[in-house]
């Protein structure tokens, strides 16, 4: 499902996905998208910032009617900053590529902007199928800290462009968690002109449980312990966040 030539004229808000090789989902996610947007009166465009992809990703998404910029450097925050670039949109929506928001999230993300008042924000999260509950127990905990903290999760990320213009956009220091420091950022400069940082909460965001097949418990557990223990030290390596960069898929 292609978007028609005038949604691309002049956007709202432009929706930036990061990509590498994701021939298998980009086109669910990039169709799921158009689709929930069927509502929308706006004008909105789609931005694929293809990060060294060799399975035709970016192919792919010119074929669904997005715009492509190539990213050669292999970086998470690096390609979104990349797909910002060229954005022409008054708000950015950050979404990954195994995500796929609802008709519902998207309509209130535009009650949302609409309103005016927020500098930006994340969405909850929920997985496209269920796993044991260990790994459930983990979703629904990262989903309170985003409420209770105010923290987007980088699969969901929205600001207005001028706030990503004046703090930079995603840190390029760290190779995850990017998304954290991107939200400090936002906040902070939303204190100064009295805009809030929200995480919609209504209707969670759909994302890909696939690391859970595609990865060993023990590669698993690593990367969790990674994550909650070892993140200062590690975050500028590279290597240690291969779920991220490894290419399985």
């Amino acid at each position: 499902m292609a978007p028609s030539a005038s949604v691309m004229t002049d956007p709202w808000v432009s929706f930036i996905i990061p990509a590498y090789n994701e021939a298998k989902l980009l086109p669910a996610t990039l169709e799921g998208i158009a689709a929930a947007l069927g509502p929308w009166d706006e004008p909105w465009e789609l931005i694929v910032c293809d990060n060294g992809s060799t399975d035709g990703t970016g192919e792919l998404a010119q074929s669904h009617g997005a715009r492509v910029v190539h990213e050669p450097m292999r970086q998470i925050a690096r390609s979104r900053n990349t797909g910002a670039s060229i954005a022409k949109g008054q708000w950015l929506v950050f979404i990954d590529a195994d995500s796929i928001p609802s008709e519902a999230l998207l309509l209130d993300l535009k009650e949302t902007l609409k309103a005016d008042r927020v500098v930006g924000g994340g969405a909850t999260l929920c997985l496209d199928r269920e796993l044991p509950a260990f790994w459930m127990m983990w979703v629904h905990a990262w989903n309170g800290i985003s409420r209770c903290f105010r923290l987007a999760a980088g699969s969901f990320v929205y600001c207005r462009a001028e706030a990503f213009r004046d703090t930079g956009g995603f840190p390029q220091d760290c190779y995850t968690g990017e998304e954290i420091w991107f939200s400090r950022k936002l906040k902070a400069w939303g204190r100064k002109k009295g805009m809030p940082f929200k995480v919609l909460s209504r209707h969670p965001l759909m994302t890909s449980a696939r690391k859970v097949s595609l990865y060993s418990r023990g590669e698993l557990l690593k990367t969790l312990i990674f994550s909650m223990f070892l993140y200062p030290f590690v975050r500028q390596r590279k290597g240690a966040w291969f779920m991220w960069y490894d290419g399985r898929r």
